[in-house]
């Protein structure tokens, strides 16, 4: 349930923080309870019988990133919230 409909609230911004964090949760049991014994590297070649927790530790970051900063303003959540995007140019944040 967490992977999909925390997929769908973080690809329109829809309680993105909670998403986030749920997220996070999956990718910390999947790396705790499949992933950790196969090392961190992905499996590019195909020649270790599974997949390391690389991937797992990049969504965790990204997760962490949305947590920390929210989804932005162009999301559900900062439609919600009044926020503006910066005219294009500027570099100061919301308005």
């Amino acid at each position: 349930m967490i992977e999909f409909f925390g997929a769908i609230g973080l690809a329109i911004g829809l309680l993105g923080r909670v998403a986030a964090a749920g997220v996070a949760a999956v990718m910390i049991g999947a790396v705790l309870t499949s992933h950790l014994q196969f090392g961190f590297f992905m499996n590019w070649a195909g020649n270790q019988a599974g997949e390391g927790f690389e991937f797992h530790l990049l969504a965790m970051g990204i997760a962490l990133a949305v947590m920390i900063k929210g989804s932005g303003a162009l999301s559900i959540d900062g439609i919600i919230a009044g926020r503006k995007p910066v005219a294009s140019g500027s570099h100061r944040g919301l308005v």
